[in-house]
């Protein structure tokens, strides 16, 4: 089979997607093809890549390849994996600093609020431009989005072209590591039975089972006698320094709501308008730190260059393991190598009672040969419900307004999102909006052209 890595060029993505792919068994005699606009970013991966063949003993049973022609990449490829950013750091800056300047914090800002709208209006027709290319070279190929937004992104695909995509997040397992601590299980893969729903980056545990018992008594009770402590460090605590921060946005909603949102607080708090306001300091009151641009270029991207040169000169060696990543386990299973069941992003078909079909919701979801199939969640808690058709309905908006280029829409989609409530003057949110979209002009033609 053929994979092409379109963003092969990532420092953070692609070591771990190349290793786990190499690691999971059956997948042997793939050719793997790097795709990137920065050809010093593909020449960097590309010898990482090569690196890690060497040093696992498996360059004769893989192809591959790197190339900055999209064609080249994309022609037969069985499955194409997605990790771009359009405009990079410079565009992120726009999307996180403009807000501030009218009192609204992103600890992200890469799914909602202004800077996840900002960042979908730029990511959607390169995106849809992509699976319309693969419509010419690869039309029967899955194509595996780990780009943000990623409900957007996958909806805009599957409502434009005929490519068939699948979005796989990471965050829910962050939450079931968490909760593995509290409950004092050894392996929440094994003993965990979850049912979550909602969209990407704010989907609900709304039933969780354990050792054969509802866990959610459990987990109250543990929490009710101070096992999680706000301020609690260390190994055994579900409130472990990571770069996610704490838990404390997320066990706060649980109480709230009776289900459990299941992504990073600092991903969590983007859907409310809560947690990252002047009165909880930008949200440190609970634990959310702002991940700002400078962190990232200063601190997060020299990591992972290091990272992939100690690699490419036999200083850092590889593990022969595949990591938590779904992404060669998801191929694996559309091979017909095996079954797997795992966290989806794919239209909705009847698996979220409620919400329009064809939506993008997240979801459980098996995976066999060539076909997803989301798992039906089942009734899902009105207070949930609520939140999920909010988003759902801005999400479509957005996706209509990136393809179109229409700024009422894009107002609107700004006017219904709940963290854009911050601000309290109409028409300081139409000066943001154009402040956004003329900060990013060069990569949203389709909003100057008319």
């Amino acid at each position: 089979m053929k994979i092409a890595v379109v963003g092969g060029g990532s420092y953070c993505w692609t070591p771990t997607l190349f290793r786990d792919i190499i690691c999971t068994e059956g997948l042997e005699g793939s050719e793997i093809v790097l795709e990137d606009i920065n050809q010093k970013h593909l020449d960097d991966l590309h010898r990482c890549c090569k690196a890690i063949l060497a040093q696992l003993g498996k360059t004769n049973q893989f192809k591959l390849g790197a190339t900055m022609n999209l064609p080249t990449a994309l022609r037969g490829a069985d499955y194409v994996i997605l990790t771009i950013t359009t405009g990079g750091y410079g565009a992120m800056e726009h999307d996180l600093k403009i807000p501030y300047k009218y009192g609204i914090w992103q600890p992200v800002g890469d799914t909602v609020g202004p800077g996840g709208i900002s960042r979908a209006l730029r990511n959607i027709p390169v995106v849809v431009g992509l699976a319309r290319a693969m419509e010419r070279y690869c039309p029967n190929a899955w194509l595996l989005n780990i780009t943000n937004p990623m409900s957007t992104l996958t909806r805009s695909i599957w409502r434009e072209t005929d490519i068939r995509c699948i979005g796989l997040c990471h965050e829910l397992y962050g939450t079931l590591a968490s909760l593995q601590k509290l409950l004092c299980c050894d392996n929440w893969r094994k003993e965990f039975d979850c049912v979550s729903v909602g969209v990407n980056h704010l989907p609900w545990i709304i039933k969780l089972r354990y050792n054969g018992q509802d866990a959610f008594p459990v987990l109250r009770k543990a929490l009710a006698e101070g096992k999680a402590p706000a301020s609690a460090k260390g190994p055994g605590t579900a409130l472990d320094e990571t770069l996610v921060g704490s838990n404390q946005v997320k066990f706060a909603l649980f109480d709230a709501f009776g289900a459990l949102p299941a992504a990073g607080d600092r991903h969590i708090v983007e859907f409310f308008p809560y947690f990252c306001t002047e009165r909880t300091r930008k949200g440190a009151a609970m634990g959310v730190k702002l991940t700002t641009i400078e962190r990232r270029r200063e601190h997060w991207t020299p990591l992972w260059k290091k990272d992939v040169k100690d690699i490419t000169h036999g200083r850092k060696q590889i593990e022969a393991k595949v990591s938590e990543e779904a992404t060669s386990k998801v191929i694996a299973a559309l091979g017909g190598l095996i079954e797997w069941k795992d966290v989806v992003n794919i239209p909705n078909a009847g698996q979220v009672p409620g919400i329009p079909n064809g939506a993008v919701v997240e979801t459980m979801g098996l995976i066999t040969r060539d076909h997803v199939c989301g798992l039906p969640a089942g009734e899902v808690p009105p207070g949930v419900l609520t939140q999920i058709e909010r988003h759902v309905t801005n999400q479509e908006m957005t996706v209509e307004a990136a393809l179109t280029g229409d700024r009422g829409l894009v107002l609107q989609v700004m006017l219904n999102d709940p963290l854009c409530g911050a601000i309290r003057d109409f028409r300081l949110m139409e000066k943001m909006m154009n402040e956004l979209l003329l900060a990013n002009r060069k990569w949203l033609p389709q909003f100057f052209n008319r």
